[in-house]
């Protein structure tokens, strides 16, 4: 009897000792990136947004994931080494905010899967295979509406009811640009507006391009992706003001730092979906397999402060359409 009882005793001392060292194994901490061309302070809400769908999803930094953030500052020679580095830290998936860093992280890696954010059009620009079945190991959200061209000219037209001349301000080199080009070109004929394209490669282009869009008689201004643009909002929503310029474009930062108008795809809701894809991934689903998924919620942003600066009287039937207005 007394064997068994000493037995026992030893047992459940054993139990004891091991049952806190099972309880302090450490969780695994999941590493992704999250690449990203503009500043990370010009990225912020963007990267919030993802934050919080991955909070919904029961993901806390420091907890089961640590997120490795790269900025290539405004500088998109810099993107292909960030995404090298992220490979050499052996993350599980690289998260991308636009068609340079997709392209980037896709040279850098074809077996880590990648989750891009608002890819334009993934299908024409060889990204994936289809929308339904990727193929390979990206897949994402796209950005890719076609009436979104048609939509910003009849808010110019009715903004500017005599519109004949728009000046389009793009960067040649961004991936996808062309196609954008040729759905503006085709929204444009069907309304009998003409467009004059003024392309910008380097920061010091753009007071150049105004001043080509002024002396081609530009009645307004419409903006397309690229991350010089982008890095310089500040100024070209200036420069519109400046030359009475009446602007929609294509990204609502733009509105935000002294623009008139937005219309266009609720950027920080993809980045906020990305974070399912993030999900699914962790839990065994491949790339090639998720769906791409386009744009469900679009914005309409008016800046009344820019309209009294261009001496521009924005037409109340117009006005009642917007999601939000800056006075």
């Amino acid at each position: 009897m007394k064997k068994k009882i000493t037995g026992f005793a030893v047992g459940a001392m054993l139990f004891a000792l091991s049952f806190p060292a099972d309880a302090q194994q450490p969780k695994k901490v999941t590493p992704i990136g999250y690449l990203v061309g503009p500043t990370l302070s010009a990225n912020a809400a963007r990267s919030e947004a993802f934050r919080q769908g991955l909070r919904e999803l029961g993901y806390v930094e420091g907890k089961n994931i640590v997120i490795e953030w790269r900025s290539a500052e405004e500088k998109p020679d810099r993107l292909p080494a960030l995404a090298a580095e992220l490979v050499r830290l052996k993350v599980e998936i690289i998260v991308t905010t636009g068609s340079t860093p997709t392209r980037a992280a896709r040279e850098a890696t074809s077996t880590i899967p990648i989750v891009m954010t608002n890819e334009a059009n993934p299908v024409a620009d060889g990204i994936v295979a289809s929308l339904a079945r990727p193929g390979g190991n990206i897949t994402g959200l796209s950005t890719l509406a076609p009436e979104l061209s048609d939509k910003r000219l009849e808010i110019l037209r009715e903004v500017v009811p005599k519109l004949s001349r728009v000046a389009v301000l793009g960067t040649s080199t961004v991936p996808g640009l062309a196609q954008m080009i040729r759905e503006i070109e085709l929204a444009a004929k069907a309304i009998g507006v003409k467009l004059q394209n003024v392309d910008v490669l380097d920061s010091k282009d753009i007071e150049t391009g105004f001043r080509a869009a002024s002396k081609g008689r530009a009645q307004a201004l419409l903006t397309l992706g690229g991350g010089i643009l982008f890095s310089q909002r500040g100024q070209i929503a200036e420069l519109a003001v400046k030359n009475r310029l009446p602007a929609i474009y294509h990204q609502s930062q733009y509105v935000e730092a002294g623009g008139l108008m937005f219309y266009g795809v609720n950027v920080l809701d993809l980045d906020r979906r990305a974070a399912t894809y993030v999900d699914k991934i962790l839990k065994g689903a491949k790339p090639a397999d998720l769906p791409v998924e386009q744009p469900k919620k679009f914005e309409f942003l008016v800046n009344l402060k820019a309209a009294k600066q261009i001496g521009l009287t924005i037409p109340p039937n117009v006005l009642v359409r917007a999601d939000r207005v800056i006075k």
